[in-house]
């Protein structure tokens, strides 16, 4: 027997009736998740509310719809951008210089990434990216967290940016050792925008933060600049 609830004009939908002595199982339609961005929470579920919003992902999909190449250098004649069959994103660095912009810009919130160098076997590997907030869709003003190891700054944990009006750069160096982990290891990077605020947690560890950002809005995304890096979460939530 089907039950079939009508409430005014609002057609409620029908279910089986559950046989004697049974529970009712209900049918479930899955919604169609967007090509672009879904919400998310910690643990890849949708609809987890963060202590202020939403955490939405921004992981790309195969044909990278709703980001943007932006050539730092000429851009690469290669996949640069590859998002494997699991819905990881390797980044080919090698030969590259460019950013992967997400289109839609943002305001105040936090950024969580999580990445990992892969190893290179030549005699002088290069280990260097990068992930940005508050960025100009062109690439001409940016505020880049960097990712790189290497002798001197900047490297993992530190802060660089491009402003407009202003030809020096800034950097913002933590003073401590780079908290980064191992070659092949994973790192999370928390970045928080909050008016002219920005703050970089590294593997849990506070680094860098810079209190004059003059940018209040910007896009979010990522750097390749020769090295293979493997990203397994892109995800942002509004404060």
């Amino acid at each position: 027997m089907r039950i079939c609830v009508v409430v005014g004009a609002l057609w409620l939908g029908c279910q089986s009736a559950p046989p004697a002595g049974g529970a009712a199982v209900p049918s479930h339609s899955p919604a169609a998740a967007s090509p672009v961005a879904s919400a998310v929470n910690d643990k890849g579920n949708a609809g987890d509310k963060g202590s202020d919003g939403v955490w939405t992902n921004l992981m790309p999909a195969p044909n990278l719809a709703g980001f943007r190449r932006v050539p730092i250098d000429p851009l690469a004649e290669k996949a640069v951008w590859q998002v494997r069959g699991d819905g990881t994103l390797l980044i080919d660095g090698a030969g590259a210089k460019e950013m992967l912009l997400h289109e839609p810009a943002f305001g105040d919130g936090v950024l969580h990434v999580e990445w990992r160098f892969l190893e290179v076997t030549s005699d002088k590997p290069i280990y260097n990216g990068g992930v940005y907030v508050r960025t100009q869709i062109d690439g001409k003003a940016w505020v880049q967290l960097q990712v790189a190891h290497a002798d001197k700054p900047p490297v993992v944990g530190d802060l660089i940016a491009q402003v407009p009006g202003q030809t020096e750069r800034i950097n913002r160096f933590q003073t401590g050792p780079s908290p980064a982990a191992a070659l092949g290891q994973w790192n999370t990077y928390e970045i928080t925008a909050r008016g002219k605020n920005i703050e970089l947690v590294v593997n849990d560890q506070p680094t860098v933060t810079w209190s004059d950002c003059p940018m209040p809005t910007g896009h979010v995304g990522l750097q390749a600049e020769g090295s293979p890096i493997e990203v397994r979460a892109l995800k942002w939530k509004p404060l």
